[in-house]
C-alpha cells in the first residue's frame, strides 16, 4: 500500500492522474529561491521558454544572462559568477548541457568547487519525436563519474520544486535532469524531499524485492507493485531521486531485508543509478540485481509511449524484471 507518511498523492493510481512537466516544477521554484536571495541568478543557451527558466527572465531581468547557442561559455560563465558569490542556474538541453560541455563543468565548475546548478531538460527517450539525437540517457553517468558533484533525477513536478529550492542553498555543484513531457504527480507539498535521502512510496505485505527507482518511471513503478499485490508478491518502490550521493544506508538495509533488488532508470542501465546501486550493494549486501533502463541503445524517433515501451521500461517490463529477481533469489 502507498505509505501515508510520505503523503503520496492517493490519485495516482487513477487513469486520469493529474498530469505535469518537471520543468513547470522547477520554473517555479527557481523564482521561489530568487524571491528569498538576491544572489540567485540564471543563464540559458536560448531555450528560456522550454526549460521554463523564462518566468524568472520575466521578474528579474537584471539577473539573467542569455548566452546564446554556446553551452561550454554557458558553463564557463557560471563558473565565473560562482566565484563572485553568485548562485547561478544554467539551462539547456541535457544532450547539451551536460552534452556538450562537459569538460568545462568539469573543469571550471567541479574542479574549482563553484555552486553552479546544471539543468538538463528534455532528458530521456520520452522526448519522442525529437530523436535519438535529442535524448540524453547518459547524463547521469557522465555527471555522475565526476568528483564533488551532486546528481538528482526528480519524479514528478512537486519534487522538482523542491529540489530547485534546495539545491539553491546547496554549497556543492549540481546536476538535475528533467523530463519534456507531462508525467504523472506522485507527490504532494507534504512529501518529505532531502538531498541524498531515498524515501519508501509503496510497501506491500511479505515483501520479496525492492524496486529502487528515479524519476517519472517510478509511476510504472507503483502501478506494477500494485498488480503484484494482487497475485500475492511483495514489493517496496524506493523513490531514489538523489543519484549522488546515494542514500547508502537506506539501499543496504532494504537490500538486506528482502534479498532482491530491481532498478528502474529512463537512462542506459549502466552508470546511472542501477550502475550506482550496484556498487554499493556490491560492496556491502551483494544480492542479486535486474536492471530496467536501456540497454546499450541510441533512442529514435516515436511517441513518448512507444519508445518506452520499445525499450523495455513500462509496467510489464518492470513486473518481468521482479519475477527474473525472485528467480535469482531462490537459485541463490
Amino acid at each position: 500500500m502507498l505509505n501515508k507518511k510520505q503523503n503520496i498523492n492517493e490519485n495516482v493510481f487513477n487513469t486520469d492522474v493529474e498530469q505535469v512537466p518537471l520543468r513547470n516544477g522547477f520554473g517555479e521554484g527557481l523564482v521561489e529561491a530568487a524571491d528569498t536571495d538576491e544572489n540567485v541568478v540564471g543563464l540559458c543557451a536560448d531555450l528560456t521558454g522550454s526549460t521554463r527558466m523564462d518566468a524568472f527572465a520575466k521578474k528579474y531581468p537584471e539577473r539573467f544572462v542569455q548566452i546564446g547557442v554556446a553551452e561550454q561559455n554557458l558553463a564557463s560563465v557560471a563558473s565565473g559568477l560562482a566565484a563572485l558569490g553568485k548562485v547561478p542556474f544554467i539551462t539547456s538541453y541535457a544532450m547539451f548541457s551536460p552534452g556538450r560541455n562537459w569538460e568545462q563543468i568539469r573543469t571550471t565548475i567541479c574542479y574549482n568547487n563553484q555552486p553552479v546548478k546544471i539543468i538538463g531538460s528534455h532528458a530521456g527517450v520520452s522526448v519522442g519525436p525529437d530523436g535519438g539525437t535529442h535524448q540524453a540517457i547518459e547524463d547521469m553517468a557522465i555527471m555522475r563519474v565526476i568528483p564533488r558533484i551532486e546528481v538528482i533525477s526528480p519524479c514528478d513536478t512537486n519534487e522538482a520544486k523542491k529540489a530547485t529550492i534546495e539545491i539553491a542553498s546547496s554549497k556543492a555543484p549540481t546536476y538535475m535532469r528533467l523530463a519534456r513531457e507531462k508525467t504523472p504527480v506522485m507527490t504532494t507539498e507534504e512529501t518529505s524531499f532531502e538531498i541524498g535521502k531515498a524515501y519508501e512510496m509503496w510497501r506491500g505485505k511479505n515483501v520479496d524485492v525492492a524496486i529502487i527507482g528515479c524519476g517519472p518511471l517510478l509511476h510504472g513503478a507503483l502501478l506494477a507493485a500494485k498488480k503484484l499485490e494482487e497475485k500475492d508478491i511483495g514489493t517496496v518502490v524506493l523513490n531514489s531521486h538523489t543519484i549522488k550521493p546515494l542514500d547508502d544506508e537506506t539501499i543496504v538495509a532494504l537490500a538486506r531485508e528482502v534479498g532482491a533488488v530491481v532498478t528502474l532508470e529512463e537512462h542506459q542501465a549502466s552508470g546511472g543509478l542501477g550502475g550506482a546501486v550496484a556498487e554499493v550493494l556490491a560492496k556491502n549486501e551483494p544480492v542479486p540485481i535486474e536492471f530496467v533502463g536501456v540497454d546499450d541503445l541510441f533512442g529514435q524517433s516515436g511517441t513518448p509511449e512507444e519508445l518506452i515501451e520499445h525499450y523495455q521500461l513500462d509496467t510489464s517490463a518492470i513486473i518481468d524484471a521482479v519475477h527474473m529477481a525472485i528467480a535469482r533469489k531462490k537459485v541463490a
